[in-house]
C-alpha cells in the first residue's frame, strides 16, 4: 500500500482549540465552523458516509493510519487527532499529562465533528488511544444511566454517539500490560535525562523489539516518527507522558467495567507477536468478551503497519 509522505500528512492538518493549546486534527471535510462560513455553508454539511474516528498510539501519532484513511477514503469519513504532547500537537512543558485529559481533548473534537453535522462514528484505538477510548466507553455508561435518573445532561456526555469500539494492540487490561525496559527508565526519576540522549537509533531498537520477526520497521517509518517526536521538542515531554501506565492501574476496574458492560459492538484486532499487548491480551479479551469480533494477526504491536491491508479487511468486517 502507497506510503503517505511526512510533508504531505502535516499539510492536511487542521488545528482545533483544546483548552489554551492547538490539537492537530486530520479530517476530510472542515472541523472549524469558521471554514464552513468561508466556504459559504450555513449549515452543517450532508454527511453521506460512515465516519470514522481513530486513536493513535504512544510515542508516535496519527499518522500510523496513513495506510487504513489512504484505503478507505472512498467509503468513510476518516477522521484522526494528534494527542496533546504527541506529533504535531502542542507539547506543553512542564506539563503533567493525563489520559483524562487527552479523553477531554477528544470530547472537544467529538464537539467539533457535531457541528458540522457529524452526530455518530465508529472508533478504532491503538496503544496508548485504547484507554481513552475506554474512558469514553465509561463516559457514555454514565451519560446513559444519568440520562434514566434525570431529564439533564450528564457532564460526562458524548456530544457524538459511538457506534462501535475497535481496539488494535493496547493495554486494554492494565494487570496484563507489559512495558518495554525503555518505558520503565523514562517514567523513573532519571526519564529526563535518558529522553534527552534519545535518538533514531534508539528509537529504531525500541520499535524492533516490538515488531513482528517478519515484518520489521522500516528505515522511512522510523525517520517519519522520528521527526513527529522531535517537533516542538517532543523528548522532553516523554517522561511525563509515560504516567500513562500508573493511569492504567488507578481505573483499571472502571475501563474494564465499561467493556463488559458495553452496549455498542466491541473487537480486538491483536498482533499476537507483540511482547507489550499480544497474545495475553487477546486471550483475556476473549474470555471477558466471547461474543466480540477478534482478529489474530502474525504480526506485532502496530498491525496498522506492519499488516495494513489486513487491518483494512477486519476494520470493514467489524462495522458491516
Amino acid at each position: 500500500m502507497a506510503h503517505i509522505a511526512l510533508r504531505d500528512y502535516q499539510a492536511q492538518a487542521q488545528y482545533i482549540q483544546f483548552e489554551q493549546w492547538h490539537i492537530g486534527c486530520f479530517s476530510p471535510i472542515p472541523l472549524q465552523p469558521n471554514s464552513l462560513q468561508e466556504q459559504h455553508q450555513t449549515t452543517p454539511l450532508e454527511i453521506n458516509k460512515p465516519v470514522v474516528l481513530f486513536l493513535h498510539g504512544f510515542p508516535s501519532a496519527s499518522y500510523d493510519w496513513h495506510h487504513q484513511w489512504q484505503a478507505l477514503k472512498d467509503s468513510h469519513i476518516c477522521i484522526g487527532m494528534d494527542f496533546l504532547g504527541f506529533g504535531i500537537s502542542d507539547k506543553p512543558y512542564p506539563h503533567q499529562y493525563s489520559l483524562q485529559q487527552q479523553a477531554d481533548a477528544v470530547c472537544v473534537l467529538l464537539e467539533h465533528m457535531q457541528a458540522v453535522g457529524i452526530h455518530s462514528c465508529h472508533v478504532v484505538a491503538h496503544d496508548y488511544g485504547v484507554s481513552v477510548l475506554q474512558e469514553l466507553i465509561a463516559r457514555g455508561q454514565t451519560q446513559s444511566q444519568s440520562q434514566l435518573q434525570s431529564q439533564f445532561k450528564s457532564k460526562d456526555s458524548l456530544p457524538v454517539t459511538l457506534l462501535s469500539a475497535t481496539f488494535l494492540n493496547g493495554g486494554l487490561f492494565a494487570a496484563l500490560h507489559k512495558p518495554l525496559f525503555t518505558q520503565k527508565i523514562l517514567k523513573s526519576p532519571l526519564g529526563g535525562i535518558v529522553a534527552k540522549l534519545m535518538n533514531k537509533r534508539t528509537l529504531h531498537k525500541s520499535f524492533t523489539q516490538i515488531f513482528g520477526p517478519t515484518t520489521p520497521p522500516g528505515a522511512r517509518l522510523i525517520d517519519d516518527l522520528w521527526q513527529l517526536l522531535l517537533i516542538h521538542d517532543g523528548r522532553r515531554v516523554i517522561p511525563s507522558v509515560l504516567g500513562y501506565i500508573d493511569e492504567r492501574a488507578v481505573f483499571a476496574q472502571r475501563w474494564q467495567d465499561a467493556l463488559v458492560n458495553s452496549k455498542i459492538p466491541l473487537a480486538f484486532i491483536n498482533g499476537v507477536h507483540d511482547p507489550i499487548s499480544g497474545q495475553h491480551m487477546l486471550d483475556e479479551f476473549i474470555r471477558l468478551l466471547p461474543n466480540a469480533k477478534t482478529f489474530a494477526l502474525d504480526v506485532g504491536h502496530y498491525p496498522q503497519i506492519e499488516a495494513p491491508e489486513a487491518v483494512t479487511k477486519a476494520l470493514l468486517e467489524c462495522w458491516s
